[in-house]
């Protein structure tokens, strides 16, 4: 073949046939450069792999110019990619690196390719193109593994979470029971002796303790769901406040706590009288202990507002503010800020609520800490 018909022929070759072959005959080189820019660990389990798949997408992206491949068999290389990103646990930013390299590596080859460029525009575009998508589609479905990920080990730990409940249920069941009994009948025996001997020292204080230590079973016992046996009655929410308030008094007055009420008028609520006083005793006696850290004057108000549809009950001590990361935890179980804490009072209170229909929140800056109990007026 003269010079004159090996021009003509190789005019008819297109530019993305040419370039391809430009770029096949420059794969080793490319590639070499490419690995000694490339961002891999020895650490990563696919390190063979990465090249290999480097050297693929090389590859489709020339076979994608020359129009002999789609993009979903691109998509279908970076979801491979993805799926082994995700379970060597690598900075996705390493991918997204290489991946630019590799990119620059094949735009530096197309400058030795002696074209002009309004010729080789559309080849810049067409692998701008393709990398782009794989990029896109390689980071997206990592995302969703790694979110997926995320969703099972939380689930994985509720249901850690709920095992170790069914557990203390299990461990209240078994021995909580075994010490009510006698528990209350020292609390009866306490009481015919105030009757008996009014004047004997110190009477009141075991009775307030055997009562507090009456309380703490109750919430165990609320856990472990064996007292289910009570039933839904309409009573005054100041009877009960007053009920709480006297059986605190002891603690109030030996904590130098400033007690501030809010009732003006008389509400009635619809619920467990039992379990609802059970949390606002619960948060009154976390209020008393919290207030224990104030050098100044301690204070402890509480109100509760009727509102339309809902009675809105707010207690607030202006103790030491509670951290934000606190506060997003405060309700779970298990999770206590006092040194000799069980951690479930506040999650007990969250059930009981949640039981009636209501919410239960709890706000706190550099002056008040705040609980605010929602619940619906009817049953």
């Amino acid at each position: 073949m003269n010079r004159f018909f090996l021009e003509v022929f190789l005019i008819d070759i297109s530019i993305e046939t040419r370039y391809s072959a430009f770029i096949q005959e420059s794969m080793p080189t490319l590639v070499k450069n490419w690995v000694a820019q490339a961002v891999i660990s020895d650490d990563d389990p696919f390190k063979s792999e990465i090249i290999i798949n480097g050297t693929k997408l090389i590859d489709f992206t020339l076979l994608f110019i020359e129009g002999n491949i789609n993009e979903d068999q691109v998509k279908e290389l970076a979801y491979k990619i993805a799926h082994e990103r995700a379970k060597a646990s690598s900075n996705i930013g390493d991918f997204v690196y290489n991946s630019n390299i590799a990119r620059s590596e094949l735009f530096k080859h197309l400058s030795e390719f002696e074209e002009s460029i309004s010729l080789v525009q559309p080849l810049i575009n067409k692998i701008n193109y393709v990398f782009d998508q794989f990029i896109y589609h390689t980071v997206k479905r990592y995302s969703c593994i790694i979110t997926q990920d995320i969703e099972e080990k939380k689930q994985f730990i509720d249901e850690t979470h709920k095992e170790r409940l069914t557990i203390l249920g299990q461990m209240s069941a078994s021995f909580v029971h075994e010490f009510r009994n006698p528990l209350t009948s020292i609390i009866g025996f306490v009481k015919l002796l105030k009757d008996d001997h009014p004047q004997l020292k110190y009477l009141d204080i075991i009775d307030h303790e055997l009562h507090q230590l009456n309380f703490r079973i109750d919430q165990f016992l609320h856990v472990s769901k064996k007292d289910q046996d009570q039933i839904v009655e309409y009573f005054l929410i100041n009877d009960l406040f007053r009920d709480i308030t006297e059986f605190l008094y002891p603690s109030i007055v030996n904590s130098n706590v400033v007690l501030q009420e809010g009732l003006s008028q008389n509400i009635y609520i619809p619920g467990f009288r039992n379990e609802l006083r059970q949390v606002l005793l619960n948060i009154l006696m976390n209020s008393i202990d919290a207030l224990a850290e104030n050098d100044g004057q301690k204070i402890i108000h509480y109100q509760v507002e009727d509102q339309e549809n809902y009675i809105v009950i707010h207690i607030r001590n202006n103790g030491p503010k509670i951290n934000e990361e606190s506060i997003r935890t405060i309700f779970e179980p298990f999770v206590t800020t006092k040194n000799h804490g069980t951690g479930i009072g506040l999650f007990v209170c969250k059930q009981i609520i949640e039981k009636h229909d209501g919410e239960i929140n709890c706000i706190s800056d550099d002056h008040w800490t705040s609980f605010d109990i929602t619940l619906p007026k009817r049953a």
